[in-house]
């Protein structure tokens, strides 16, 4: 027992601070917090708002013309997305999409830029890889206490601990297909004269955006599978139904609003692959 060497006070620092914050900082979180409700409330309204018969159409329609087939996917998405009407979780799996999206577009318009300059800067990459590596080990749980005490209940904490969470793979695989690309094609592109800005979207870019892409994909299901969790501190959708379920032991429909999630899952994560292999 190491009683004889005093203790470091790691959780009094933590609480000190997230406290000073909370009476120091809001003129930080709360535009945050006005603009991302804003903007996951209206784009929830304008999901719901659309008929499911015209949804489910446009899906269908995209999953043919990226994969040029009428059968495989494009059925699955009709089959599964009438399940999810049928089940009357119509308006949950809009809301659960909402959520999807605006953590993903926020952790992708933060996650290539940031992967990019750590690609360009081994400082950068020695700084961020630590940080990386803590958002990804630290239990999903600890991300929604700093969420509640900075903005609050309900959508927003949800897609801070989302993006949080979300993030590192598309940081990460931005990072590692820039580095990928040949030297040789750097030295030709130096060569003839280019500018980094021009080697950076001529050159090096399109050849990483397979990897990039695949980072995409995974941040998505990342924040896909944060759902649940996030409906813990009010992020309403089909996480609600599955944690109302668990609270009342009622099986049929956890499982119900569980298997709305997989359809969602594998809809979003097919149509994203199809998409990168018609463009390559």
């Amino acid at each position: 027992m190491m009683t004889n060497i005093p203790q470091i006070p790691l959780v009094d620092w933590i609480d000190i601070l997230v406290e000073w914050l909370k009476n120091n900082a809001q003129w930080f979180f709360n535009p945050i917090n006005n603009f991302l409700g804003t903007f996951v409330n209206f784009l929830s309204n304008m999901l719901i708002s659309i008929s499911p018969i015209i949804f489910i159409i446009v899906f269908v329609g995209i999953s043919i013309y990226l994969t040029k087939k009428i059968w495989g996917l494009s059925i699955f998405i009709l089959l599964g997305l009438l399940l999810i009407w049928n089940l009357d979780y119509w308006e949950e799996t809009m809301l659960t999409l909402s959520l999807i999206l605006t953590s993903s577009i926020i952790s992708i318009l933060i996650g290539i830029p940031l992967g990019i300059w750590m690609s360009k800067n081994n400082t950068v990459k020695g700084i961020v890889t630590p940080i990386l590596d803590l958002m990804q080990t630290m239990p999903a749980f600890v991300y929604l206490i700093p969420a509640v005490s900075f903005f609050g209940i309900g959508m927003v904490p949800g897609i801070i601990a989302s993006v949080i969470f979300a993030m590192p793979p598309v940081v990460r695989l931005t990072n590692l297909g820039i580095r990928q690309v040949p030297r040789e094609l750097i030295e030709a592109a130096d060569s003839f004269g280019s500018t980094g800005r021009q080697k950076l979207f001529k050159v090096q870019l399109p050849l990483a955006k397979t990897t990039i892409m695949q980072g995409i994909n995974q941040t998505i299901m990342l924040a896909l599978s944060m759902v649940v969790i996030a409906s813990m501190i009010g992020a309403e959708g089909l996480g609600t139904e599955v944690y109302r379920a668990i609270t009342r032991n009622n099986a049929g429909q956890g499982f119900a609003a569980g298997l709305s999630i997989v359809i969602l899952a594998i809809m979003l994560d097919r149509l994203i692959q199809a998409g990168n292999k018609k463009s390559q």
